[in-house]
């Protein structure tokens, strides 16, 4: 029997790094293989996670959904022929649905000896509120079917700030097990046993009625794209802008005043039937493709950087009315002393890091109304 646990969370959210820690302790004697649900065309975490010593399959261009489900299974055949593993985690794309991963898990289940141990979400307590707003079809989809919640950078956030998120969570998932403990006071195991035993308090019953709750009209929805991480370790990281009340338009969202964050953008699903600016009419769970809401820029390239350059060119990255809305970056680059940079931004902070080559330099970037020209020329690519 493979067990299978997904790791899902919006952009930014520390899937990533949550999945490292649970590999440096909570797995011993598991020969354990990671599927990862890239958006777009060029991956760049699994370049990340390679470092880490586990066999990294990649699911490029697509969700794990109505058009990718196909590719899924596929990959999961060849998984199962090929490694024969104890363990599959499955981390999606950050702008994955969770009810469409389930789906195509429980789907497979008559086919092959696995068992869903576990479906989690990771959600950034400093920005829960705003993406719920204004990405809540994904991010909301992701929080209603976890049955464990975990926040990530609660060790620098204030404590109303962390109960605020928590309430704000309740309302969309009351049954969830939440962890609000900063994850260096836990061991990997002890996260690990969380996931999984807030799994098994449902029963084979309540998972099947879960899993017909939230099928979807595949005639109708879908989506495309993307996926992302965030690291909270201390070692050979660089931490800038923590601006942990402050989103990218240097609001505060979660103060006592809530303050709207109004983008043309902006999908908010509180009602059924109400109509958002994309033009669609949908319900409150919505029925977009993840690339009618998000862009993808992807670009390979062989150039050699200077890292100060990119240190630059990603401080600029929050400026809005020049670049469009960025809500996620990443890459692997290629640097002039013969070291490779790693690098992940998220608003209103980034991360740079030493780390192992890769075939050729990869950038991505994520978010809506993207200046593509401008980026590429910020990068000097």
């Amino acid at each position: 029997m493979t067990k299978i646990n997904i790791i899902s969370g919006f952009l930014g959210a520390g899937k990533t790094t949550l999945i490292k820690k649970l590999l440096g302790g909570a797995f011993d004697n598991e020969q354990v293989v990671l599927l990862e649900n890239e958006y777009g065309e060029v991956g760049v975490d699994g370049g990340f996670m390679r470092d880490s010593g586990i066999q990294v399959t990649e699911l490029n261009s697509g969700c794990i959904c109505c058009t990718l489900v196909g590719d899924f299974k596929t990959a999961l055949d060849e998984l199962m022929d090929t490694y024969h593993p104890d363990r599959i985690i499955i981390e999606p794309s950050g702008v994955g649905k969770l009810s469409d991963i389930r789906s195509a898990v429980m789907d497979l289940m008559d086919e092959h000896d696995i068992t869903l141990e576990g479906s989690a979400t990771v959600a950034d307590v400093g920005k829960c509120r705003m993406y719920a707003r204004n990405f809540g079809e994904f991010f909301i989809d992701q929080i209603e079917n976890a049955e464990t919640i975990i926040l990530s950078r609660t060790q620098t956030a204030a404590e109303d700030r962390i109960e605020k998120c928590v309430n704000l969570l309740r309302g969309y998932n009351e049954h969830a097990r939440i962890i609000t403990t900063p994850w260096d006071e836990l061991t990997p195991a002890q996260m690990l046993e969380v996931i999984e035993s807030a799994a098994s308090l449902l029963s084979t019953d309540e998972v099947v009625k879960h899993h017909h709750e939230h099928e979807h009209d595949h005639d109708h929805e879908c989506c495309h794209h993307d996926h992302e991480h965030h690291h909270d370790d201390d070692h050979d990281h660089e931490h800038h802008h923590d601006h942990d009340e402050e989103c990218c338009c240097h609001h505060d969202h979660e103060d006592d005043h809530e303050h709207e964050h109004d983008h043309d953008h902006e999908h908010e699903h509180h009602h059924d039937g109400e109509e958002c600016s994309c033009g669609h009419h949908h319900d409150h769970h919505g029925h977009h493709h993840a690339d009618e809401v998000f862009q993808n820029i992807g670009v390979e390239t062989p150039r050699k950087f200077e890292e100060e350059a990119v240190r630059k060119a990603l401080e600029q990255l929050d400026d809005e009315d020049e670049y469009g809305e960025i809500l996620r970056a990443k890459g692997i680059l290629p640097l002039t002393d013969g070291r490779w940079l790693h690098f992940d931004y998220v608003p209103g902070e980034y991360d740079l890091r030493y780390g192992s080559a890769d075939y050729t330099g990869r950038l991505c970037v994520i978010g809506t109304k993207i200046d593509e020209a401008a980026l590429k020329e910020l990068f000097g690519i």
